[in-house]
């Protein structure tokens, strides 16, 4: 029997902070997202929201977020908290996340940098986030929970945040190789509703096609109502780089 295919006609991708949360090419994640957008037919908007520029949240399908040094953060946080009541809505709502490394603390209740300044972060993830040393740094490789097949992930993480999920966060995945969260509990990132935080740069999507693939079908049905698959393409390139950093373990 052959199975329906949910389709969207066009895609708008708000891409925060892309001048200042931009480091070890996450801007890449994006242009994923865009790639395996096309190949199903939608056309795709990317917005840039940059400080101070206004945002028409009920026309966002999807976010994205990179990361950036502890200086970088520190410019964008006092704007990233003014627009949490109207972020924090849509992604209750189900509108989909990604958040990379700075990102992903951001979201949390803090980071405390490590000159010991506190940034205060919109609370939508419960974790928080303390500056320790050594650097987490290297090759990732981690299994998910989430329905994708396969259930590995992989990317690279460079990082000094030890990240501490609360009893409200569910772990992104189990660390078989690195260090993820905090490098003591085997977590890496977190989850909650269609918002993921983490650690994995890399760029992590091209990396990784089948998580680029859930998150597209969550921006195009967000309530989760759709009994109907997005339409499969061709993910065999990434799988190979992919499977390059599985083989690492």
């Amino acid at each position: 029997m052959r199975v329906a295919c949910i389709q969207k006609s066009l895609l708008r991708i708000l891409h925060l902070y892309p001048n200042h949360m931009n480091l070890y090419g996450d801007r890449g994640n994006v242009i994923a997202l865009q790639h395996r957008a096309l190949l199903r037919g939608m056309r795709v908007e990317v917005i840039n929201g940059e400080p101070d520029q206004p945002i028409v949240w009920q026309d966002v399908d999807l976010i994205f977020m990179g990361g950036g040094e502890d200086t970088h953060q520190a410019r964008i946080a006092d704007d990233f908290l003014r627009r949490a009541p109207e972020l924090t809505r849509v992604l209750e709502d189900g509108i989909p996340m990604l958040a990379i490394c700075g990102a992903y603390q951001l979201l949390g209740h803090y980071y405390r940098t490590v000159d010991g300044q506190k940034l205060p972060g919109v609370g939508f993830l419960d974790v928080t986030t303390e500056a320790g040393r050594p650097r987490a740094t290297g090759d990732v490789v981690a299994q998910t929970s989430l329905p994708i097949t396969p259930r590995s992930l992989v990317g690279f993480e460079n990082h000094g945040g030890r990240t501490f999920l609360g009893t409200g966060a569910i772990p992104l995945a189990e660390v078989q190789l690195g260090q993820g969260n905090n490098g003591q509990d085997r977590t890496e990132g977190a989850m909650y509703k269609h918002t993921i935080g983490t650690y994995l740069h890399g760029s992590l999507l091209p990396k990784n096609p089948h998580l680029t693939d859930l998150l597209l079908g969550w921006a195009v049905d967000p309530a989760g109502n759709a009994m109907a698959p997005l339409e499969p393409v061709p993910m065999e390139l990434e799988l190979r780089a992919h499977d390059v950093i599985l083989n690492r373990r």
